[in-house]
């Protein structure tokens, strides 16, 4: 995994949530900011259901009712209650939730679009091979949907360039090392020079570096609390699953 991108402290003033934090400023646009991030960061919630032992259907139902009940709570009380972390605030809510009656939410939360099971329980089973505790699964699964998040903007610009055949042939070494003769290899397929896909890839590593900053940028609101989020992402990373 590459290392972190750098911040300024400016650029924190309007991220979501730093509206969030500042909701008695602007309560339209933290509502909508927090919103926004809720629907980002499903997928950890209801990995850490899963792991808790409840199937897939039920899981998708608690994690519904869980963010749902997140939101309409904010609107209701005018405070998160925390200075810290998006991630952190979100994993201390959810056990709150599992804490009390959930089940009663599962009754009264009204309708709401149902969320993509296929392909977050494949996610599930691919990206949590091994025992582990709820929370480990939590903030594995937070930290990969930053990063894929990140890597569907990377796929996002370089379709607009029309480089896909590239892409899809250097994806594979964006979070390793090619292997010897690699880049030759490659060549020959994409009618380019080796040289040429080396220097692509070091390209598609830096902005991939700046689009995980950017997306966790958002879960902050100052530049001491990135650092210390990115060092957590590398070392969830590293910790395989």
């Amino acid at each position: 995994m590459m290392p972190p991108a750098s911040h300024s402290s400016q650029e924190f003033a309007n991220t979501r949530w730093s509206l969030v934090l500042r909701r008695k400023d602007a309560t339209p646009e933290a509502s909508n900011a927090l919103s926004e991030l809720v629907q980002r960061y499903g997928y950890p919630v209801y990995a850490y259901i899963r792991r808790c032992g409840h199937s897939p259907d039920i899981a998708r139902e608690m994690t519904q009712a869980f963010l749902q009940h997140l939101i309409g709570d904010f609107r209701q009380h005018d405070e998160v209650g925390t200075k810290g972390h998006y991630r952190e605030y979100l994993l201390g809510r959810l056990h709150d939730f599992l804490g009390g009656d959930w089940r009663d939410a599962l009754e009264t939360q009204p309708a709401a679009a149902a969320l993509a099971l296929p392909e977050m329980e494949a996610r599930y089973l691919r990206d949590h091979v091994r025992p582990g505790s709820p929370d480990h699964a939590f903030q594995r699964s937070f930290a990969l949907e930053v990063l894929h998040r990140a890597m569907g903007r990377l796929r996002e610009e370089v379709g607009q360039t029309g480089r896909m055949d590239m892409f899809a042939a250097l994806e594979p070494y964006l979070a390793r090392e090619p292997e010897a003769g690699i880049y030759e290899q490659l060549a020959q397929g994409l009618h380019t020079r080796p040289l040429v896909l080396a220097m692509a890839l070091k390209r598609l590593r830096q902005r991939l570096r700046e689009l995980t900053s950017e997306e966790m940028a958002d879960t902050v609101d100052n530049a001491a609390d990135l650092m210390a989020e990115q060092e957590i992402l590398l070392n969830t990373l590293r910790d395989r699953d």
